[in-house]
Formats: C-alpha cells, sequence, structure tokens
C-alpha cells in the first residue's frame, strides 16, 4: 500500500483518514444482519466487496467534486464495489459501487444507502482504527462506525433514524479474503 497518497496533509484528521483508505483497500467478504426495531424482522446478507484507494487527481475524485459543485479537488478516496446475496428473508442478489472522498471533514459520496443521489457525511475517528460517519437526507439520519480489527477484519454499525426514532440496526462483520 502505498504511503505517498498525499504529500502534504493538510490535518490530521485527514492523514487519519487517508491511513485508514489504505489499510482498507483489498478484497472482503462481509457478513451483516439488519434488524428492524419495530417489527423485530431480521435481515441477512452477505457479500463481496473490493475496495480500491483513489489518489488525490484520480479521474473519479474529480467526477465526484464536480457532482459536488466543489471547486477545491477532493485529497483522497476509496471506489467501494459490492456483489450481495440477500440469505433471508427472501433470496435475490445486488451488485454496485459507490466513490468516496474526501476534503477537510466531510466525505463526500456518488449516492447514499438508500439514495441513488450524492450525499455528504461528516466524520471523526474515535482513534486510529475507528471512523465514525453521520449522514442525514430524505428525513433519516445514518450513524455507522467502521472499525479496523488488526490487518484482517472490520466491523462495521449502521444505526438507522427517521424523526428521531431509530428504526434500523445493521451489523457487519469483514473479512479480508
Amino acid at each position: 500500500m502505498s504511503s505517498s497518497v498525499i504529500t502534504t496533509p493538510v490535518n490530521s484528521l485527514e492523514t487519519l483518514a487517508v491511513r485508514f483508505f489504505e489499510r482498507s483497500v483489498g478484497q472482503w467478504n462481509s457478513k451483516r444482519r439488519y434488524y428492524t426495531l419495530k417489527n423485530g424482522e431480521t435481515q441477512e446478507v452477505v457479500s463481496d466487496l473490493t475496495i480500491e484507494l483513489l489518489e488525490h487527481g484520480h479521474p473519479t475524485l474529480v467526477a465526484l467534486a464536480d457532482t459536488h459543485g466543489l471547486e477545491d479537488a477532493l485529497l483522497c478516496g476509496i471506489q467501494f464495489a459490492w456483489e450481495s446475496n440477500y440469505i433471508s428473508p427472501s433470496r435475490k442478489q445486488s451488485t454496485g459501487s459507490t466513490a468516496f472522498g474526501i476534503l477537510g471533514n466531510v466525505l463526500y459520496r456518488d449516492r447514499g444507502f438508500a439514495t441513488p443521489k450524492p450525499v455528504v457525511a461528516s466524520y471523526e475517528f474515535r482513534d486510529r482504527n475507528t471512523m465514525q460517519l453521520h449522514t442525514e437526507y430524505s428525513g433519516s439520519a445514518f450513524d455507522e462506525e467502521l472499525k479496523l480489527v488488526g490487518d484482517n477484519y472490520r466491523t462495521r454499525q449502521t444505526i438507522i433514524s427517521r424523526a428521531g426514532q431509530e428504526i434500523m440496526i445493521g451489523q457487519y462483520l469483514e473479512t479480508r479474503s
């Protein structure tokens, strides 16, 4: 993994994000469950993930900055692709990808979790291994924590709220392939 994605970090938060992205690059297998709080329904999903680093100036980052109307270039980012199989309650497949880029304390995305439209999230780090995101759109809020556990594991947890009420929790265990 390259350690020279950027030559002059603007701040330590961005440096932590760059290092986190670098350490996330690779092939991952994701096993996750979504818990709907109101009715107790559980959905299980298994996905193969590919995470690719996008260095400063990468055409995908340039296009992402344009999508968000940014005059400044995004510092770095990742391209995140998935192939998912829904195990229960129904069997269906899903494939797709999304691009992420950072500038300051904002993570820019070309699409959201529940929308194909571009979204932004604020981010921070609890420690060098734990990135926390907060995203809001269409009346919903998404609070997510991604934690690198050693070199071969990641955990993620997403809490989705609407009108101040938690409605769903997603929990993920991701193993590097």
